[in-house]
């Protein structure tokens, strides 16, 4: 049930209420004028309101449900007319705070990415509550790959009570029917990803691979829409939180982790994978946890590549420190996992490069030669006071000047670009 508000000039009036089911949304948009301009909130339902809406006004708006709630909390709580006549006077003096409606691909796509979300958490599910049952008996985990056919093998010998072995049974009949569901999901994304040329340019940066790269985008949708870097961050809920009270210093805290949790978990993951393969991201990773540990250093990290992201999108550019055979092993993942053939038997295929050993340690060699010079480049940063000569003046100078050694000035452009992503 929706309740409806008329605001029309400096005049308030009731419009009743409507069931949301697609006759009555329809029926409702009949009765609207083409100059109208409604206003929801973003709930559920909502793309499907607007889709339906959309063809009888001149603009259906999303309203931001709490920042609307920061705006006039007491209203909005009390009584829904009230909060209906809110959303409208906010809307008519230009107060509004909106959200992005998608487009229909971005759309299908979240709700693919969603449903591959919501099917790992189920096989997750299944995974542990098997792990308890063992555990509950005190016997230890299988030394391998629990759910193989030599896993299984070794589960069925296990000394269980029988209402338990049928247990786990029932567990591993779900998971095998998760994972069939998976691979259909998996199929299609990757089916989608073959001509977006936004995925390979994301998965260009290490640490970022095909369900990274479509969980970003989808969450991202249009690039052109955030104006900054620091918007998009700020959309992912990777930013600090800031306090401050009247001219006091502000001090920062935790991440928000407002917006897109799903898509800041991706990148999360992605951060400790990019914290383990050579290149400046690791030499980033490792400066932040030696002085905040490794959690930190992996949420800042995760900042760090939602940054890389936007500039690589916004600017059509790849990273400049990709590995071109990791790279073509990816893309080939991708292909196989949109159900293309195999080319077994014919000439070497775009992954071949990264089976051949010397190519990928020439790879390896190059990309810690530029993490050596990041860090380089990063401790000429750290500066010292001056020697104190007499009255202290507060002048400081580089480390530079004291003999350190500095990354040559075609190296030391190269650096600062991969940094500024």
């Amino acid at each position: 049930m929706a309740v409806i508000a008329v605001v029309e000039g400096n005049r308030l009036s009731r419009g009743g209420r409507i069931d949301l089911t697609r006759d009555a949304v329809i029926k409702f948009g009949r009765k609207l004028r083409s100059d109208d301009e409604v206003v929801i909130e973003a709930t559920v339902n909502t793309a499907m309101i607007v889709r339906l809406l959309r063809p009888s006004v001149r603009r259906v708006v999303i309203a931001n449900p709490l920042q609307v709630r920061a705006i006039a909390h007491a209203k909005i709580k009390t009584d829904k007319i009230d909060a209906a006549a809110v959303l409208a006077k906010l809307h008519a003096s230009g107060f509004l705070p909106e959200v992005w409606m998608p487009d229909e691909a971005t759309e299908t796509l979240r709700r693919l990415v969603a449903q591959r979300a919501q099917v790992i958490q189920q096989m997750t599910r299944a995974r542990n509550r098997i792990h308890s049952i063992l555990h509950a008996n005190l016997i230890p985990p299988y030394q391998g790959a629990m759910f193989s056919v030599a896993g299984r093998a070794w589960l069925d010998t296990q000394p269980l009570a029988l209402d338990e072995k049928l247990t786990i049974q029932r567990h591993l009949a779900d998971l095998d029917g998760r994972a069939s569901d998976l691979g259909v999901i998996d199929r299609e994304l990757a089916q989608r990803a073959l001509n977006d040329k936004r995925v390979e340019r994301l998965m260009t940066v290490s640490g970022i691979d095909l369900t990274v790269a479509l969980g970003l985008l989808a969450a991202i949708g249009d690039i052109g829409r955030f104006a900054s870097p620091e918007k998009l961050v700020s959309y992912l809920g990777l930013n600090p939180s800031v306090r401050q009270s009247g001219n006091g210093p502000a001090h920062h805290g935790r991440i928000s982790k407002q917006g897109r949790a799903h898509a800041r978990a991706l990148l999360v993951e992605a951060a400790w994978a990019a914290g383990r393969a050579p290149g400046p991201m690791r030499a980033f990773f490792v400066r932040i946890q030696s002085r905040r540990g490794k959690q930190v250093a992996a949420v800042a990290t995760a900042r760090k590549i939602a940054v890389l992201a936007w500039h690589l999108l916004t600017k059509d550019e790849n990273y400049a420190w990709a590995r071109p055979a990791l790279l073509n092993a990816k893309l080939r993942k991708m292909e196989l996992r949109a159900g293309q053939p195999t080319a077994k038997g014919r000439r070497p295929g775009r992954a071949h490069a990264y089976n051949d050993s010397a190519i990928r340690e020439r790879e390896r060699i190059w990309l810690e030669q530029t993490e050596q010079a990041y860090t380089r480049f990063v401790a000429n940063w750290q500066s010292k006071p001056t020697r104190r000569t007499g009255a202290a003046n507060g002048t400081r100078r580089s480390k530079a000047r004291d003999g350190l050694t500095v990354p040559g000035p075609a190296l030391c452009h190269a650096v600062t670009r991969a940094r500024s992503k």
